[in-house]
C-alpha cells in the first residue's frame, strides 16, 4: 500500500528550500525559544514557503527574532513575549506549531510530563481556538498520546473544533526508523520510507519494517531489536545528554519536514503523505497514528493501517490498553481545565 507513498525524509525537509508558487504561508511557533523551539524556527525561517514567522515565548523571544531576522530570506520574523502578546502572536495564521513544554530527564517517561506539559498545551491551544481557528495545529509538546486529546477538547469546548486540523507530530519516529533502516543495510537513508503507526510513546510507537520502501527483510531477533531501538531512541538520546535535555535537534527536522509537507499540501501539492497522531476510527483507539493524505484542509484521507505482519498485529494490540490510558487521562484533563 506504501510503496507509492510517502517521499523520503530528506527530500521533503529540501522542498521546504524550493521555490513554489503560493509560498505565503504563515507560521506561529508557540515555544520558539526553547531546544526544539529555536532550531525549527531556523530551518522555517530557511524556507521560501514561509512568508511570516512569529515567534511565540514567556522568555526570550525578542531575542530569538532578532537574531533569526538578520537571516537573508524572505520570512518576516517577529517576536511575542508573555501572556499578554499571546493573541496577537496568532492572529491570521496558517499553521501553529508547538514544541511548549519541559524536556525529558534521565529516568524520566513522556508521562512524567503530563502535568506540567498539559496545562502548557490547554492554555496555548485555547489561544488558538479563539484568535486563529481554521489553523492547522501541530502538537511536539509530549505526552503526545495525551496532548491531542487534550487540544481536541479544547476546541469542542471553544465550538471551533476539526479533527482534520489538529495533528501530533510523531514524524521524528519516522525519521529514526528511516536512519535506522539505513544504518543496517548500507542504504542511502534519504531513499528510505518507514511507516510508523500508533502513538508516540514505548510501546506504542509501531514501525511497520514490512511496508518499508524500499523492501527490506530483517531475521526476526535483528527485527525485534531494531523495533526496540526506534521505541526507545528518545530515551537513547535523553541518556546520551545526561540531563542536558531531551531530542531537539532531531526533533526540530523532523517538526520542521511535517510542517513543509502541511504547507506543500495546503498549496494544491498532490499526494502528500505524513504519518501523524490524529483522530481516527482505523482501530478501537479513538487516536491513531496512521499515513494520512494531506490536502488543502489538512487530512483528505486517512490511508489506514493497510497489510501488516503477524508480529506488528501483536504489537497494535499490546498497545491498545497505553494509549486508551493516555488518551481517557488527557480528555479527563482538559474537562477540568479553567
Amino acid at each position: 500500500m506504501l510503496s507509492r507513498l510517502a517521499r523520503p525524509a530528506a527530500a521533503t525537509l529540501r522542498r521546504g528550500l524550493a521555490t513554489t508558487a503560493q509560498n505565503n504561508a504563515k507560521v506561529a511557533v508557540l515555544g520558539a525559544s526553547g531546544g526544539i523551539g529555536q532550531p525549527l524556527s531556523l530551518l522555517l525561517k530557511n524556507s521560501p514557503l514561509v512568508s511570516r514567522l512569529n515567534l511565540y515565548d514567556i522568555a526570550h523571544t525578542p531575542g530569538v527574532a532578532a537574531d533569526l531576522s538578520h537571516i537573508e530570506t524572505r520570512a518576516n520574523v517577529k517576536g511575542f513575549l508573555g501572556p499578554e502578546q499571546l493573541p496577537e502572536s496568532l492572529k491570521g495564521c496558517d499553521v501553529v506549531v508547538i514544541p511548549a513544554g519541559v524536556p525529558r530527564k534521565p529516568g524520566m517517561t513522556r508521562d512524567d510530563l503530563f502535568n506540567t506539559n498539559a496545562s502548557i498545551v490547554a492554555t496555548l491551544t485555547s489561544a488558538c481556538a479563539k484568535h486563529c481557528p481554521e489553523a492547522m495545529i501541530c502538537i511536539i509538546s509530549n505526552p503526545v498520546n495525551s496532548t491531542i486529546p487534550i487540544t481536541s477538547e479544547v476546541f469542542k469546548k471553544h465550538g471551533v473544533y476539526n479533527p482534520n486540523r489538529i495533528f501530533g507530530v510523531t514524524t521524528l519516529d519516522i525519521v529514526r526508523a528511516n536512519t535506522f533502516v539505513a544504518e543496517l543495510k548500507g542504504l542511502d537513508p534519504a531513499r528510505v520510507s518507514v511507516p510508523v503507526i500508533g502513538g508516540h510513546a514505548g510501546k506504542t510507537i509501531i514501525p511497520l519494517i514490512s511496508q518499508c520502501t524500499p523492501k527490506v527483510d530483517f531475521p526476526q531477533d535483528q527485527l525485534e531489536k531494531l523495533t526496540g531501538r526506534i521505541q526507545e531512541a528518545g530515551t537513547e538520546v535523553v541518556k546520551a545528554k545526561a540531563g542536558a535535555g531531551s531530542a531537539t535537534l532531531s526533533m526540530a527536522y523532523a517538526g520542521a519536514r511535517f510542517v513543509f509537507s502541511l504547507v506543500d499540501a495546503m498549496n494544491g501539492k498532490e499526494g502528500v503523505i505524513e504519518c501523524a497522531f490524529v483522530r481516527s476510527e482505523e482501530t478501537e483507539s479513538p487516536y491513531f497514528s496512521t499515513p494520512l493524505l494531506l490536502g488543502k484542509n489538512g487530512i483528505e484521507k486517512n490511508l489506514g493501517i493497510g497489510k501488516i505482519s503477524p508480529f506488528e498485529e501483536k504489537m497494535v494490540a499490546e498497545a491498545m490498553s497505553e494509549l486508551k490510558a493516555s488518551i481517557k487521562k488527557g480528555e479527563e484533563f482538559a474537562k477540568n481545565f479553567k
